[in-house]
């Protein structure tokens, strides 16, 4: 039986801290707007899952039959590195968006035993708005993201910041550093979680990465999406035309 070819690869959106794949929304409405681009977006259980047993589900649902590029959102960049270092049939490139391939505050990782105290369920919204939006906070993005949130329970939240703590930074930037596959790196020139700095130890890891830096928070698909639309097509019509998986 002949395998189907494709114009272009599919594109998997691994979402951010959030796992819902709400947010992808504003981004995806973007990117078809001006391509032929197919996305789908692997939402995660709201349950909290460490790095391995998130990596073991996102692999269980990766495209079969097709190429593909992997767009990691913040939260999900280890998943990103990890399916780079041992990329799965059909895998042709990974996009890191706002992201980090080990923890981005490495100053903080003492604190992720006292996570427990901290009120996810009850944070201001002021303090999300500055950390996630500020200073491209809208209503609408403000209500969206609220309300993404909710659907998350407190403990899930909990979870993903302790193991983004947690990462044992020997091994991920050795795992990152073993791939061979093209990285875009989109960077957030208003990032307030991930600093700029951290781009540059990705370029090192993985030299010949592509970075697209973008006037835009950390949350970059949501506030600049034709922006970041404009950056994923061109970098994945940049790829070598694809091959039909055996």
């Amino acid at each position: 039986m002949t395998t189907p070819t494709h114009a272009s690869p599919l594109l998997v959106l691994l979402p951010g801290m959030d796992g819902t794949a709400r947010l992808f929304q504003r981004f995806d409405a973007a990117l078809r707007a001006q391509t032929a681009i197919d996305t789908q977006a692997i939402a995660y259980p709201a349950a909290p899952l460490d790095y391995a047993a998130l990596e073991a589900f996102v692999r269980e649902r990766l495209p079969q039959g097709r190429p593909f590029v992997v767009l990691a959102e913040s939260f999900s960049g280890p998943l990103g590195a990890a399916l780079r270092a041992d990329p799965p049939s059909g895998m042709r490139a990974l996009i890191l968006c706002c992201s980090f391939v080990r923890n981005p505050r490495p100053v903080l990782s003492p604190l992720r035993h006292l996570l427990k105290f901290v009120p996810f369920g009850a944070l201001p919204g002021f303090a999300l708005r500055q950390a996630l939006l500020a200073p491209y906070a809208t209503p609408q993005l403000q209500d969206e993201l609220a309300a993404t949130l909710a659907q998350v329970p407190p403990s899930v939240l909990r979870q993903r910041l302790r193991a983004v703590l947690a990462m044992l930074e020997k091994d991920t930037l050795r795992s990152f550093a073993r791939g061979s596959l093209p990285v875009l790196y989109l960077r957030a020139r208003h990032d307030r979680l991930v600093p700029p700095a951290n781009a540059l130890q990705i370029l090192r890891l993985a030299p010949g990465t592509r970075l697209v830096d973008i006037d835009a928070p950390h949350m970059l698909l949501q506030a600049a999406p034709t922006a970041a639309a404009v950056a994923v097509a061109a970098f994945i019509a940049g790829l070598s035309t694809p091959q039909a998986p055996a």
